[in-house]
């Protein structure tokens, strides 16, 4: 197999005045235009045949002069189409027919699938300019699309991808649509979601009774349901709108009122809403945007990129929207994404529409912790007292596909929170062949895995599987996933949790199958591994903070320095032990957190400190028995779980309305603190202090004590939280630099994977990537996927499926 050409003919054999060649294209090439592309190649080229879709992605033949055959292999690599992603290209020599004309044959979809989904992608420049234009025959066509542009993984439903196989089928093309889509000289030559105003979805507006919101929504009244519905967003009201891969919820978000409605309709608490703005220059004026974000800001994938507030913000134009602070409270980022559909930019409204709001709160249409809704009737009753009016239509949704969010790193790279719409399902390069496998990831940010050969394909983002609907989720997830990769996994893989609702899936559907069940923390690291294509032969130093994961111990890990390769782990480091009082309990509410921490380190619950004003008294005298008994406190080492207590000492944050909002808004603190002269905080690292036979032990455990009483001492001089905050990043980014150089000084390894949740802090994840950099370390972060428990299923499949383990010293299975 080669990449990019076509094998050449013996060296030294006669040339045929007329040969043929059987042309086999693998990648990312159905749904993008590619048959159309070849038709065009071939004709420019004065070649005849055809070409076909098949399982295996695209086969032409092609007969013609040597010489148009060779320029044929050369350029249908390098000149394919704008989605396409060609990953090999494989020729064999055929007998000549005397074949004439070039065609594109029927899809045959005999044998294993083996070709790529295109993940959806954003409405095209060429048909923007369809969409604006009143002399078009598509103008305001709210499903307007062509091969380069539009619905893809979300509406296939089997392979090869033929309208047929699609959520289009329903649809059949009227006479126009009809000739363009047979038409080689037309954009819209075989694309399969094509439609006008004549054969294609139909819009439908429902409004609610606002006297009954659980009443049956009825049909509004106006033939013009993209007007109307700018209508409503303009007075207030909250839309449930279908998208590509599910229902958003949106409101004017220059609204104040509508935010704040939205925000308590939907139990979201402080957590940041996504803004959708109609053009990159109505947020210019609120973030900093350098060219890599403006690149995936106007890309075809449109995720929403986390952009850093402007720290001095230019004043706006007179006419320049102004989002409401209750967008996103207390956060130093605004997550903005661009339209990516037709209906998002008749929304947005188009330059001859009247106006109306021009920044959108766009936020998955769902009640808090469950899935993206799809399914019309589905929307109807569950987002019933949510939405005031639903903005629906008839194309079947089928697979959920929540947005993609993306921040971008100091050094230009991305960094995913969330892999989804316009990535899943693009399949992951594995480095090491393995055996066709299932992983179930983990219970929040759930992500499944299915894997072959050197491929690993992610589903898009599932969601927290404590919910029966997210977990019905799933099954349709995988099964899916499953019908459009063609793998039928020979084993699964799940994370060791024995309460983890996704390892009791894979348990319930092994079906004689073997369950490999992977610790949570290596599994992080081995997806750091995968991703950056280490082969597993060296171990790496894995820095893996998180808020947690089951330990061997049974304890929850979550500051961890683990030894690792793809075989085992040696767990060098950890953070010292302390309670956690109440489970989940002490994650909602901080002060809790760093009241354990505070006993652990020995310091009083001194009136003064925020932690202690913050815990009501009955509270804390039965959280201090709670303590003193042991009474349902399994230890932790959560570097999640610290940070937590920090921003509580530090009088930041002492409840959690959602996950990590105590470390987001002690990150959000500390990037407001300015130049620190002081020499800031420090842990004590112990050496030796666990018992070597034990499997749960390390080599090292880091003491945070020294560091609380710095800060209570700072606290008692009147430092400024902020200051605080930001000594605390510098002292963990220190401990991280430390405890790598006595991991080099000891096992003799350079190459560091910093993975897990807490490595979504971009200011910690910098600080020790250049602090190791300087000490001359290779530093892997995460790419193609996210640190979070979204990467995890990608490292639960090489470490369980791998065909030929490579030992590479660490000598823990």
């Amino acid at each position: 197999m080669t990449t990019g050409q076509v094998d050449r003919a013996p060296a030294g054999a006669p040339a045929p005045v007329t040969a043929r060649r059987r042309i086999t294209v693998r990648g990312v090439v159905q749904g993008v235009g590619f048959r159309p592309f070849v038709h065009a190649l071939a004709t420019e080229l004065g070649l005849a045949g055809h070409v076909t879709n098949t399982g295996e992605g695209v086969l032409a033949e092609v007969e013609g002069p040597p010489a148009a055959l060779a320029a044929f292999g050369a350029r249908i690599a390098g000149e394919a189409p704008p989605l396409a992603v060609v990953d090999a290209v494989e020729g064999e020599d055929l007998a000549a027919t005397g074949d004439t004309g070039f065609r594109i044959l029927p899809s045959h979809g005999q044998g294993p699938s083996r070709t790529l989904v295109a993940p959806d992608a954003a409405t095209c420049d060429a048909c923007l300019a369809e969409l604006a234009d009143p002399a078009d025959r598509r103008h305001r066509h709210p499903f307007i699309t062509c091969t380069h542009c539009g619905p893809r993984f979300t509406i296939v439903t089997a392979l090869p991808y033929d309208r047929a196989r699609t959520t289009m089928d329903r649809f059949p093309m009227c006479p126009r649509c009809a000739r363009e889509y047979a038409d080689p000289a037309d954009r819209r030559f075989h694309a399969q979601p094509i439609a006008c105003h004549d054969c294609g979805p139909r819009l439908r507006l429902l409004l609610a009774d606002p006297a009954d919101p659980t009443a049956a929504p009825r049909p509004a009244p106006d033939p013009a349901p993209v007007a109307a519905t700018r209508q409503l967003l303009a007075a207030g009201a909250i839309v449930a709108v279908k998208g590509l891969g599910g229902y958003h919820l949106v409101c004017d978000a220059t609204d104040d009122t509508a935010v704040a409605l939205l925000r308590r309709r939907k139990a979201r608490g402080d957590k940041p809403f996504a803004l959708m703005a109609r053009h990159i220059d109505d947020v210019a004026h609120l973030v900093r945007i350098r060219p890599a974000e403006r690149a995936l800001l106007t890309g075809p994938q449109r995720p929403v990129v986390l952009l850093r507030r402007s720290p001095h913000p230019a004043p706006p134009a007179p006419d320049a929207p102004v989002p409401s602070s209750a967008v996103a409270p207390g956060s130093p980022d605004l997550g903005v994404m661009l339209p990516y559909t037709p209906l998002h930019h008749l929304l947005l409204g188009l330059p001859d529409a009247p106006h109306g709001p021009r920044l959108l709160v766009m936020t998955s249409g769902n009640i808090a912790g469950e899935p993206i809704v799809t399914d019309d009737e589905e929307a109807v009753r569950r987002l019933a007292g949510l939405a005031d009016a639903w903005l629906t239509h008839d194309r079947q949704i089928r697979v959920p596909c929540d947005d993609s969010v993306v921040r971008v790193t100091d050094d230009g790279e991305p960094l995913f929170v969330r892999r989804s719409r316009g990535y899943a399902p693009f399949p992951v390069p594995l480095p090491v062949p393995v055996r066709p496998a299932l992983a179930a990831g983990g219970d929040l940010k759930n992500v499944l895995c299915l894997a072959e050969g050197r491929r690993a394909w992610l589903s898009a983002h599932i969601g927290d599987m404590d919910d029966l609907a997210t977990q019905l989720a799933f099954e349709r997830a995988e099964a899916h996933l499953e019908t459009v990769t063609g793998v039928r996994p020979q084993l699964l893989a799940a994370d060791r949790h024995p309460g983890y609702r996704s390892g009791q899936w894979a348990q319930r559907h092994t079906d004689g199958r073997p369950l490999v069940r992977v610790q949570h923390h290596h599994a992080h690291i081995a997806a750091g591994m995968a991703e950056h294509g280490l082969d597993g032969s060296r171990p790496v130093i894995g820095v893996a903070f998180d808020g947690t994961g089951y330990g061997d111990d049974q304890a929850v890990w979550g500051g961890e320095i683990l030894l690792a390769d793809y075989d085992g782990y040696r767990r060098f480091g950890r953070l010292a032990y302390v309670p956690l009082p109440g489970g989940d309990t002490a994650v909602r509410r901080p002060y809790r957190m760093a009241l354990a921490h505070l006993r652990a380190a020995g310091i009083d619950w001194a009136a003064d400190l925020p932690p202690v004003a913050a815990c009501p008294p009955d509270e804390r005298r039965l959280l201090a028995r709670q303590l003193e008994r042991d009474l349902n406190c399994v230890p932790t080492s959560s570097m999640g779980r610290l940070f937590d207590a920090v921003s509580s000492l530090a009088g930041i944050c002492h409840r959690a309305g959602y996950e990590a909002q105590a470390a987001l808004a002690l990150e959000a603190a500390a990037l407001t603190a300015g130049e620190d002269p002081a020499p800031g905080y420090a842990f004590a690292l112990h050496t030796g202090t666990d018992a070597p036979a034990d499997r749960a032990a390390a080599d090292t455990v880091a003491d945070p004590a020294p560091l609380l009483t710095a800060v209570v001492a700072d606290l008692r001089a009147g430092t400024a939280p902020a200051l605080i905050a930001a000594r605390f990043h510098t002292a963990v980014a220190g401990l991280v630099r430390r405890w790598c150089a006595l991991a080099r000084e000891r096992a003799g390894l350079t190459t560091v994977v910093l993975t897990g949740g807490v490595f979504a802090n971009t200011l910690l994840a910098e600080a020790a990537a250049r602090l190791l950099g300087q000490d001359g370390f290779t530093v892997l972060r995460h790419r193609r996927v996210p640190p979070n428990d979204g990467g995890l299923a990608l490292g639960q499949i090489v470490v369980a499926a791998r065909t030929a383990p490579v030992h590479g010293g660490v000598g823990v299975p």
